[in-house]
């Protein structure tokens, strides 16, 4: 799993304050615009093609190497890097299509529609958090980075040998990323005329795909158990 990170620094939110504004209103646009795209890609997958998994996991190593297109162009041609988000976030809609497709035919519309609303405002209320309070919560990169390598790992080792039940890594998966979340958010708080909205915008976005992926899993063992 992709994450961008930069050296962490001192605070200068008193110092920087309207850059930072204007940096999150563009974040918040571009990636408003890319779960668009997600959607579309998804809605479109799961109606006319109806993907196997195989497919999605194409589709998401495909969405891993624009990752890579995006960070080489984007100090050179910006647009060009957005463009390259955009196309990352349609692989991506693909990609999580078979997974939503599954939750449908299983457990129905609504557990899909209650994952992204909670992820909403679940992002709506880290932001709040984030901004409202004086924390500078980069200092936990380090920590949080440690919980996501160990997250992936654990996640290796338990779909060869089933040891940990799904739902208690979806919980995990939360934890982890509301961090990582937090984090981000700080980070765009503190933007300086270095940083990238496109980046910054690929950080946030694959937070909230994972929290609505993590969401989906927990809404869908809840809707079994009823």
């Amino acid at each position: 799993m992709y994450r961008q990170q930069s050296p962490y620094q001192p605070p200068r939110y008193g110092v920087q304050a309207a850059r930072p504004a204007s940096v999150l209103g563009q974040v918040l646009g571009i990636t408003g615009v890319g779960f668009l795209v997600t959607a579309l890609a998804a809605y479109v997958c799961n109606q006319y093609v109806q993907l196997p998994r195989m497919g999605g996991f194409i589709a998401m190593l495909v969405g891993f190497g624009l990752l890579f297109a995006i960070r080489g162009s984007d100090q050179r041609n910006p647009a060009l890097a957005l463009l390259f988000f955009y196309l990352f976030a349609a692989a991506e809609g693909i990609g999580i299509s078979p997974i939503i497709n599954s939750y449908l035919r299983i457990d129905g519309p609504s557990v899909v529609v209650n994952a992204a609303t909670c992820t909403g405002l679940g992002m709506f209320a880290l932001g709040l958090v984030a901004y409202t309070f004086s924390i500078d919560w980069r200092r936990f990169s380090g920590v949080a980075m440690g919980l996501l390598l160990g997250l992936i790992l654990v996640g290796v080792i338990s779909a060869f040998t089933h040891f940990l039940h799904p739902g208690v890594y979806a919980w995990a998966t939360l934890g982890v990323f509301t961090l990582l979340t937090l984090i981000d958010f700080s980070r765009i708080r503190a933007a300086g005329l270095a940083d990238s909205p496109v980046l910054l915008a690929v950080q946030i976005y694959l937070d909230a795909l994972n929290i609505f992926i993590a969401l989906l899993q927990i809404f869908g063992n809840r809707s079994q158990r009823d």
